[in-house]
């Protein structure tokens, strides 16, 4: 076991911390009020977002403007979020591995197409070491030849070997609909030639562009404010507040299209349309999200929702509904994959539900159901997934403020019958980004689905 004496100033004062941690507990029969929502200030020039409901557990992320979208070469995003919690200038990797373990903490690093989160989980009272970890990790992590050639270099490898036909489907969809930016796969695929120009020395070049305090924010789910206050000014002091490069911002366009990859195994498609960005007032969006769903929430039943109807009626396939939103654009993706013939007869089924919902064809009943099962999804995002860490990252990147629950829990229940009928219209009326992967003698085109792209 380490010593008291060998860990950080962070660390130590992380460790003095009372035998039982005092927590609040609630009665069975008090009623839960919805989840508050982030609270953004501004700490030493660092962009921070926070919200506590007192509990006895914390997690704390470093949001960063380093999504695919922002890379300026393929597997820089990728590459860097391999270098997280490795060497610094100050702790080994075994020792940040050590340390965390002896805390009970948790640490973890992913991306999506706009942010790179390097993300810690812990106990409350250990705040202060976990603050200090994620500010060294991004001001003074050592991007070494030999890690990157026996460790990183094999994550990513490993990676791309992993990628099965559903996520390249998705990454065509989103190349279709938004070309570059938002467009970018988010791995890069094997026959992708990475090694012209991913090396420890280019992802240290991104990492320099990236962790400065113009580019970052740090949201906390279960820490007060005066907390961090106290701790995220001393810790990221370090933190660059600008850097000499600058990152590609050019604003998103969506331009709709179709793409078709040929590949052995499972078969995927994915129909997308126009969606609601963070932060934009399109409460149908979510509530259509929610009438087209998937996979039934409730055992022993196929669901309410068109696809989940449109999958029992045809064995062999799985399909859900999405909204991928991101800071200036949205993608509402149907995803189908499974057997060949069947991911063809469910994608018909899907256009086909869409259109009967552009006609007027929605129940009261199933429209209170979405609503139900949009209102649950927002709620419990951020409780389950962690999403909402990275929403309220985003949007303070953005230049606007981290979701407003109550707001939106409102705008929710204020949608109508003849409001979602028009959201379908609309995006009938648009071009679609269709992608299919797998079998194409089977899979049809977006023109055999009735769909303009």
């Amino acid at each position: 076991m380490i010593s008291r004496s060998a860990l950080t100033r962070g660390s130590q004062l992380a460790l003095r911390r009372p035998a039982a941690a005092k927590t609040v507990q609630r009665g069975f029969a008090a009623a839960a009020s919805p989840a508050a929502s982030y609270e953004p200030t501004t700490i030493a020039g660092v962009k921070v977002a926070s919200r506590d409901d007192s509990g006895p557990t914390t997690r704390l992320a470093v949001v960063a403007k380093a999504g695919t979208r922002y890379e300026p070469l393929p597997g820089l995003t990728v590459g860097l979020e391999e270098f997280a919690f490795k060497n610094t200038n100050k702790r080994t990797a075994l020792r940040i591995v050590r340390e965390s373990e002896l805390l009970g903490g948790q640490l973890q690093a992913y991306h999506t197409r706009e942010a790179l989160v390097l993300q810690a989980n812990f106990l409350r009272e250990d705040l202060p070491y976990f603050t200090e970890l994620l500010a060294e990790v991004i001001s003074e992590t050592k991007y070494t030849t030999h890690e990157f050639h026996e460790l990183v270099e094999n994550c990513i490898h490993a990676k791309q070997a992993k990628l099965d036909s559903a996520a390249i489907a998705l990454d065509a969809a989103h190349n279709v609909a938004f070309h570059n930016g938002l467009g970018a796969p988010l791995y890069p695929t094997v026959d992708t030639p990475t090694s012209s120009y991913l090396n420890e020395n280019s992802v240290a070049a991104f990492a320099n562009i990236a962790y400065n305090k113009a580019n970052i924010a740090v949201v906390a789910d279960g820490a007060s404010q005066a907390g961090l206050e106290k701790w995220v000014e001393p810790f990221f002091k370090g933190v660059p507040a600008t850097s000499s490069g600058n990152l590609n911002t050019a604003a998103s366009k969506y331009f709709g299209g179709e793409q078709r990859v040929a590949k052995n195994g499972k078969n995927a498609i994915v129909i997308g349309f126009p969606g609601a960005a963070l932060g934009a007032s399109q409460p149908e969006t979510s509530v259509l999200v929610g009438l087209l769903g998937g996979v039934s929430n409730i055992k022993w039943s196929p669901g309410f929702s068109l696809l989940s109807k449109a999958t029992a009626a045809n064995p062999g396939a799985e399909a859900f509904a999405t909204n991928y939103a991101y800071s200036d654009a949205g993608l509402l993706a149907i995803q189908i994959s499974g057997k060949g013939a069947a991911v063809g007869k469910v994608a018909v089924e899907a256009v086909k539900g869409l259109k009967a919902v552009a006609s007027g064809g929605v129940s009261k009943e199933d429209l209170t159901k979405a609503i139900a099962k949009a209102k649950f999804d927002l709620l419990s995002a951020s409780e389950v997934s962690g999403t909402g860490l990275v929403h309220a990252g985003a949007n303070l990147l953005a230049g606007g403020k981290p979701l407003q629950v109550a707001e939106t829990l409102k705008a929710l229940e204020g949608v109508t019958a003849e409001k979602l009928q028009a959201a379908a219209k609309k995006l009938l009326e648009g071009k679609a980004s269709v992608s299919a992967v797998g079998d194409l003698h089977v899979l049809p085109y977006a023109e055999d689905l009735g769909l303009k792209v």
